[in-house]
């Protein structure tokens, strides 16, 4: 190799910081929906919207956008390449930040969300991807773990930093800062990563092709019911980030401490992270997951019922306590429902992560949506909906498991 090429040849980007780059675009969702939480009631004021539920809007729409997103960047990133792919949907995000920074209504903001979401598609899907192009197996599943440690932390610190950036400027700001994060990743991504997806490896981008994908991953039962699973317990989830302004910080008056509250139940979600990795071997998947839905079904049920006898709210405790438990069992089954639902598929896994990823979110959008509608400052609708959805998605579960897994048959 001659001095020149060595001169010119990019270095090798180290395991760390591949870790913490992949991680970081990962969190670019938490980051956009978490930061934002704290200025909903300057939102609110400020388009003269008659009904604090409907600003939920903002965050439940940027998921549906993101749903979208997914079975956009996946094929694409496997068509031209892994940067290519998320290069275009961090300028779309960007530009979804610029929209919602230079909106006059309501529906303008919406809109910008919608487009933030989209690109939001790309980070979401394709650093999966490039992890799963650069190592396999156990390797995989190692540096994956190490990147959801460092993901996990994000929401309960992003909610402090809003809460900072408000404080300091105005609401607006945030999306300076989303735009600012969008730029920043992409110049560290195309500065110090090299494809990982080479040219010789990529395939023929056609509506064909991708349309018997979606029909071969469509026909597996087994994943797609776990995929349902995933979004019916995530309605009541998106519900949670939806409300929770609502209910810490007006309903139980902890106004500019909301974050502090909201960060610190989000830990629940790493512990559970962090748990779910170190007995997943020795309990198994569908133990831990049948585990977490009929605690979060009976605490649920057992909290509405409470709430209708006696007619009164709990105590700021008793509803952290309610909120952590729910938090937990969900970061179990987040982890969990979604490599059930990968299980089975194998060579098309892919298109796979995209589909069950873009299901469970598309699932998930109108029941939030239909959950935040009934609140009226009691949480609840929200404790009904855990109820209801982690319900549901019991049923379903047990259904797979004694119909199709237990007789050996996916499709």
């Amino acid at each position: 190799m001659s001095f020149k090429r060595r001169l010119t040849k990019k270095p090798e980007i180290s395991d760390a910081e591949f870790i913490c780059l992949n991680a970081m675009l990962m969190a670019l969702v938490a980051i956009s929906v978490n930061m934002i939480l704290p200025a909903f009631q300057n939102m609110t004021a400020n388009f003269g919207l008659p009904d604090q539920n409907m600003i939920g809007l903002s965050v439940t729409l940027l998921f549906g956008g993101l749903a979208v997103g997914q079975m956009v960047f996946g094929p694409l990133s496997d068509s031209f390449g892994r940067k290519s792919a998320m290069n275009f949907g961090l300028a779309l995000f960007i530009a979804g930040t610029a929209i919602s920074y230079y909106s006059t209504d309501f529906t303008a903001l919406l809109m910008g969300q919608i487009v933030q979401g989209l690109g939001l598609g790309a980070p979401r899907v394709v650093s999966l991807a490039i992890v799963r192009d650069r190592f396999a197996g156990d390797a995989m599943g190692r540096i994956m773990s190490f990147i959801m440690v460092i993901f996990v932390m994000v929401p309960t610190v992003s909610p402090f930093l809003g809460q900072s950036v408000i404080l300091a400027f105005e609401w607006r700001s945030l999306f300076i800062v989303f735009g600012a994060a969008g730029a920043l990743m992409a110049l560290w991504m195309n500065v110090r990563l090299v494809e990982t997806l080479v040219a010789e490896k990529r395939s023929r981008y056609s509506f064909a092709n991708l349309y018997s994908a979606v029909l071969k991953v469509a026909g597996n039962r087994v994943s797609m019911g776990y995929a349902v699973s995933l979004g019916l317990v995530s309605s009541a989830f998106i519900a949670y980030l939806n409300m929770s302004q609502q209910i810490l910080q007006v309903q139980y008056g902890l106004g500019v401490q909301y974050p502090l509250y909201f960060g610190a139940l989000s830990l629940s979600l790493a512990a559970a992270s962090f748990i779910n990795g170190r007995i997943v071997l020795w309990l198994g998947m569908e133990a831990l997951s049948l585990w977490a839905l009929v605690s979060m079904c009976l605490i649920s049920v057992a909290g509405s019922g409470w709430l209708v006898w006696s007619q009164t709210e709990p105590g700021l405790w008793g509803l952290l306590t309610y909120l952590a438990a729910m938090l937990f069992g969900f970061g179990i089954l987040v982890s969990n429902l979604n490599a059930l639902a990968m299980r089975s598929l194998g060579e098309i896994a892919g298109m796979g992560a995209a589909i069950v990823g873009a299901l469970s979110t598309l699932i998930s959008i109108p029941f939030a949506i239909w959950i935040g509608g009934f609140y009226a400052g009691s949480i609840l609708p929200l404790t009904g909906g855990f109820a209801l959805f982690s319900g549901l998605a019991l049923v379903l579960f047990m259904t797979i498991r004694f119909r199709f897994e237990q007789s050996g048959t996916e499709t």
